[in-house]
């Protein structure tokens, strides 16, 4: 039991120890330092603005907007990245827009024709009758599951029925790019619903904009977060930078594989977290292609197929331009991106031109690739829940020793795995130290 002299001296020092936690938080350089300038992280810095405090944005690119990114290399625009501005009723990104001055629209008008290859041939009227009947039934099993089971797609599709299989892949493939083994049904079904928009000017062009005025250093990469004192200390090839909180917005995929280190550790509840979640590989690889568009409207869409999870979603002249979009996911994504971008624009050509002829090969001029999974600055294009592990997400949203909060698409309940969802997990996260520092003062 400590003595009454024991007792007076710890009264006497906790004013002073207060205090002096209150004087290193009043020597910090910022309020709020904001790791990544994508989506949430230029969200957290506007928000921050707002609340009245100091913000920096530290990103490691030469550019803002992380995953989300308009390339014109090829001369005709796509968004190598996010594409819709989802659930456009309540996504902050609808209003960002608008306050900008960016054309918007319905994602409903776009529509051209559609087919179905297998290795380059149409399939049957019957098959193709067969698969679209596929996705209903699949999406009915998925209902049908007992509210206490999260198992993946594809077990779900073989208790029902075999012939399921397909469908679970190509619906998994192509929306979260991730094979429909490793995808929890539970977390997919939580997701919001609504109206979809895009902008034709480019999502990567509205991130770009929007990042105007912000205090944000880029082409600097951070390797550490220290949280051992009373600010925070960011560690980058900038140098050191003290804040007194700290946001990381950075993607799942980097975190998991502690490319910053945190110091102390992480907390063993949120290494769990990050473990029950992994990220997807939708991929997209763009060709240029000149002098004809095959009697094919904008907007159509073919989708060919060898193997069950190698599936690729053609886009032809979105906006009217030149240009075909390629869509695939998974193993697929992952082994094209890692076998580099010549080898996967040439792979992604010889299937257009097995579906469209042998004039399609002069046809095609240029090409990129967008290969999330093979970016070390990003390592997939967003997360997916495992099966069995869709509470991991609520467990990412608690801050680590009042000091760090993660924001980003990976934690943003059912607005997960989008750009809106990473904006609203962000003001959250701002929300929070707001109400911290201004309990402090």
């Amino acid at each position: 039991m400590p003595s009454r002299r024991q007792v007076n001296a710890a009264l006497l020092a906790a004013p002073f120890l207060c205090s002096r936690r209150a004087r290193a938080a009043a020597r910090a350089e910022v309020d709020v330092a904001i790791i990544g300038a994508g989506a949430a992280g230029l969200a957290a810095a506007h928000r921050a603005r707002e609340k009245g405090l100091t913000a920096r944005v530290i990103e490691a690119r030469e550019r803002v907007g992380g995953r989300i990114y308009t390339d014109a290399s090829l001369g005709p625009a796509f968004d190598a990245g996010a594409f819709y501005i989802h659930f456009a009723e309540r996504n902050p990104w609808r209003e960002i827009a608008l306050g900008l001055g960016a054309e918007l629209v319905d994602d409903n008008t776009l529509w051209g024709s559609f087919n179905v290859f297998r290795e380059g041939r149409p399939i049957p009227a019957e098959e193709r009758s067969r698969r679209r009947g596929a996705f209903g039934r699949l999406s009915d099993a998925i209902d049908r599951e007992p509210p206490g089971e999260d198992l993946s797609f594809a077990e779900t599709a073989r208790r029902h029925a075999p012939d399921l299989i397909e469908a679970a892949e190509a619906m998994t493939l192509l929306s979260l790019g991730e094979n429909a083994d490793r995808v929890s049904i539970r977390d997919y079904q939580a997701l919001d619903s609504g109206d979809d928009l895009v902008l034709p000017g480019g999502y990567g062009t509205l991130l770009a904009r929007y990042a105007a005025g912000l205090d944000i250093r880029l082409g600097t990469m951070v390797t550490g977060i220290d949280l051992s004192g009373a600010v925070a200390r960011i560690e980058s090839a900038g140098g050191v930078l003290t804040a007194r909180a700290v946001i990381v917005t950075v993607p799942l995929g980097v975190l998991q594989a502690e490319a910053i280190r945190v110091t102390p550790r992480l907390p063993l509840a949120l290494v769990a977290a990050l473990d029950g979640l992994r990220m997807g590989a939708l991929t997209k690889v763009a060709l240029r292609v000149e002098g004809t568009r095959f009697g094919l409207s904008p907007w159509s869409q073919f989708f060919d197929q060898g193997r069950a999870d190698d599936l690729v979603n053609f886009e032809f002249w979105p906006f009217d331009r030149d240009i075909v979009v390629a869509m695939f996911g998974g193993d697929f994504a992952r082994a094209l991106a890692a076998a580099g971008e010549a080898a996967a624009i040439e792979a992604i050509r010889a299937r257009l031109v097995a579906i469209l002829g042998a004039e399609a090969a002069g046809r095609i001029t240029g090409g990129r690739l967008a290969g999330w999974s093979a970016d070390p600055l990003a390592r997939g294009a967003y997360s997916v829940a495992l099966p069995g592990r869709m509470t991991a997400r609520a467990a990412l949203e608690a801050p680590v020793a009042d000091l760090l909060w993660l924001a980003g698409e990976a934690n943003a309940g059912a607005a997960s795995m989008t750009a809106g969802g990473a904006a609203l997990s962000a003001i959250r996260a701002v929300d929070g130290i707001a109400h911290r520092l201004a309990a402090a003062r």
